[in-house]
């Protein structure tokens, strides 16, 4: 078993209030539009980190898998760094603790690195439309959390513009676990409402089709607080639908954007 000195909730304490804190040393860019997050949803957006800027989506998550285990990540990030108007690339770290009964396990969960590409601009009933592929590592984190095999996943995003305070968003690709060779299936639906230019919701469904397996079913909703266009706050929470579905989980995020050159 893998532990820290500190208990996970107090780090998650200490990780908040830093990022309150450097949040007033960020100023917002006017020249940008108000930046857009692959977070809090399951759904990814379409939308490209601008040329020259990094981005990192932090978030952190608690969740009831079942009467007997429950995980927790603090927190997750995702880094993206935007090449061009049309790429960007993109690493996902993730410090995970792990209860099943009694026993816990702490440590880094394999890294993942990967890309978004767009693919083409919205037109009448075609969506915007963006391509995101990752790869797993087998072995970049702590043992307890290694794999026999790296594993890569896929998704198509698309978004269509409903009316100006209203979106539908949707995702269809697959994964692979590291474990088996078989894939698992992912779609996601997701409609997002502006109720002010600062506070936005959504709500969604989504699931996991794995091949030769059971589905699970999964919804979710959470709202959203830019505190400038380059300054992004949020809460989520999500239910299981079918009885294989993970219990429930409550997330907060804080996410954010800077130019490097």
């Amino acid at each position: 078993m893998i532990d820290y000195k500190y208990p996970p909730y107090i780090m998650l304490k200490q990780f908040i209030l830093l990022f309150i804190l450097l949040s007033s040393f960020f100023l917002s860019n006017a020249q940008l539009a108000p930046i857009q997050l692959d977070r809090p949803d399951q759904t990814e957006c379409p939308f490209i980190v601008p040329q020259g800027y990094i981005q990192a989506e932090n978030g952190f998550t608690y969740e009831n898998i079942n009467s007997t285990a429950t995980n927790l990540l603090y927190p997750t990030t995702l880094w993206k760094y935007g090449l061009n108007k049309n790429a960007e690339l993109r690493i996902i770290t993730e410090i995970n603790r792990k209860q099943i009964d009694k026993e816990i396990i702490n440590g880094l969960n394999p890294v993942t690195i990967g890309f978004k590409a767009k693919i083409c601009e919205e037109k009448g009933i075609i969506p915007l439309t963006s391509f995101i592929g990752h790869l797993t590592s087998s072995n970049w984190g702590s043992k307890a959390f290694h794999t026999d095999y790296f594993a890569p996943s896929f998704r198509f995003v698309m978004q269509h513009t409903l009316s100006e305070k209203a979106s539908l968003s949707y995702n269809l690709g697959a994964r692979w676990d590291g474990m088996t060779a078989r894939e698992t299936y992912i779609y996601t639906l997701t409609t997002g409402f502006s109720l002010t230019d600062k506070l936005g919701y959504y709500i969604e469904l989504y699931g996991f089709i794995p091949n030769g397996g059971v589905a699970d079913h999964r919804c979710d909703g959470g709202f959203t607080y830019l505190v400038n266009n380059d300054f992004m706050l949020d809460i989520s929470g999500g239910l299981g639908i079918t009885k294989n579905a993970s219990r429930n989980y409550i997330a907060l995020g804080i996410s954010y954007r800077f130019k490097v050159r």
